[in-house]
């Protein structure tokens, strides 16, 4: 008797959802995948906008694995490293890796999730209906509810697994949390963002460096930048919501054409130089929340489960949230090779597995939020910086920069995450009571990383 053909649906054609699509594709395994909002495909270029990718290694992994970087390659730019700009206009770079071999790459959402979705559809067995809204769910067939938009008919689906890739407000974890010792917390930053865009030269070039990732570091708020193809940058300022938090540097107080205007002028003259529109910009576009996602189980019985943000939303400081999703389906299908399509063993393991990586990689993002928009500016962060990456070229294999870990590896986060302490301390050792990277005792920085830190593997 023939096995059974399996389909797999899922809730979500975002970036995760999308992906995942192709690895069961390829493994033959027919996919139904249900989207609440419309095509966006269809609709105009400016649909849908949010803050910029930053693709890294472990998204580019999987990428690979399915045959699809090589398309998404030519629609982004390589960052080398940060261009800093001081409040006087002076200009600072600080580069990501240990030379340029290693980069991230800016990428637009939307154009990325265009692309994925043409892809996908691609496969024969894969299938997108759109404008159904996930409204409940039966966990034990499992079966699921949906509301058609366009019709106003309510239809339900019956599936072999349920995996749900819905993001951070994820309508299936929202039915989960009805379920006992279903464990969830979310945290809300007490800061919103604004996205602005810095347009192409009149030739259509770029106004500013093109391969960096711009930042404003103001103390408790920032402002960035990251290039497209158009020759435009997705701006995204940070602010604190209230002027408990950020006084007259808050979101509470920019509320006429001449508080914006001032602000600007006095924060990131440069770059309201480059934005003539800026006031309108401000005014018409949202105000974005920053949100952490964290809970547990991620799987109801044998056939459910939580993908990406829908069960390890972050904040975007570390450029992970879409490369950590992505990674979420690489460790999914590795696991399918051990248990054949027994979905109750693969999504345990997988959630088992990766649980501990991205209450990390949170956890990293949180910190490096702090990095950003403050440390990056302070003469004895820069010396540490120096410090690391003379480090890392003497000790290969025992020292390697958390960034580096984090963005240039496929070192489990939670790994990354207790090296990047140890290696913290090492640093604020070796950098105490000096101002010049000459100055640094090199016998006593061998001896605190032999005794401190294993040999490790640079997984890539």
């Amino acid at each position: 008797m023939s096995e059974e053909k399996q389909k797999v649906t899922i809730v979500g054609a975002g970036l995760a959802g999308a992906l995942l699509s192709v690895y069961f594709a390829k493994r033959g395994i027919d996919v139904d995948i249900y989207e609440r909002r419309q095509d966006m495909r269809k609709l105009d270029a400016g649909a849908g906008k949010s803050i910029n990718l930053a693709l890294s290694t472990r998204g580019i992994h999987a990428l690979k694995e399915v045959g699809l970087y090589d398309e998404i390659k030519k629609i982004s730019i390589p960052m080398y490293g940060r261009k800093l700009h001081a409040p006087d206009g002076t200009l600072s770079f600080q580069r990501y890796g240990k030379d340029d071999s290693e980069y991230i790459n800016a990428v637009s959402r939307a154009e990325l999730n265009r692309s994925l979705m043409d892809l996908a559809e691609k496969n024969s067995g894969v299938k997108i209906r759109f404008n159904s809204r996930c409204t409940g769910i039966d966990f034990s067939k499992p079966e699921l509810y949906f509301h058609d938009e366009t019709d106003g008919k309510n239809f339900s689906v019956k599936a072999n697994a349920v995996i749900s890739t819905d993001g951070a407000t994820s309508a299936v974890r929202m039915e989960m949390l009805k379920i006992p010792r279903f464990n969830f917390s979310q945290q809300y930053e007490n800061y919103g963002y604004k996205e602005l865009t810095i347009p192409p030269g009149k030739d259509g070039s770029f106004q500013m460096e093109k391969n960096a990732l711009h930042i404003w570091p103001r103390g408790n708020f920032m402002l960035i930048a990251l290039p497209n193809l158009d020759g435009s940058f997705t701006c995204t300022l940070f602010l604190p919501y209230d002027k408990e938090l950020g006084g007259e540097n808050s979101l509470e107080m920019l509320t006429s054409h001449q508080h914006i205007l001032e602000f600007f002028k006095k924060n990131f003259r440069d770059a309201l130089e480059l934005m003539p529109d800026l006031v309108e910009q401000y005014e018409s576009n949202p105000t974005g929340t920053l949100i952490t996602v964290k809970c547990f189980p991620w799987t109801f019985g044998k056939n459910v489960t939580l993908l990406g943000d829908s069960c390890h939303a972050i904040v975007p400081f570390f450029g992970q949230g879409m490369n950590a999703a992505f990674e979420d389906c690489t460790y999914l299908n590795e696991i399918m090779n051990k248990y054949n399509n027994d979905w109750g063993k693969i999504f345990r393991e997988y959630e088992l597995t990766r649980k501990p990586d991205t209450d990390a990689i949170a956890d990293l993002a949180q910190e490096n939020f702090v990095e950003m928009r403050d440390l990056v500016a302070l003469p004895r962060f820069q010396l540490k910086k120096k410090i690391e990456a003379e480090l890392y070229k003497l000790f290969p294999g025992r020292f390697i920069p958390k960034y580096s870990m984090v963005t240039f590896s496929r070192i489990p986060y939670s790994v990354a995450h207790h090296r990047g302490k140890l290696q913290e301390e090492v640093l604020d050792i070796l950098s105490h009571g000096i101002d010049a990277l000459k100055d640094v005792d090199w016998s006593k920085a061998e001896d605190l990383i032999t005794d401190m830190l294993e040999p490790i593997e640079e997984t890539v």
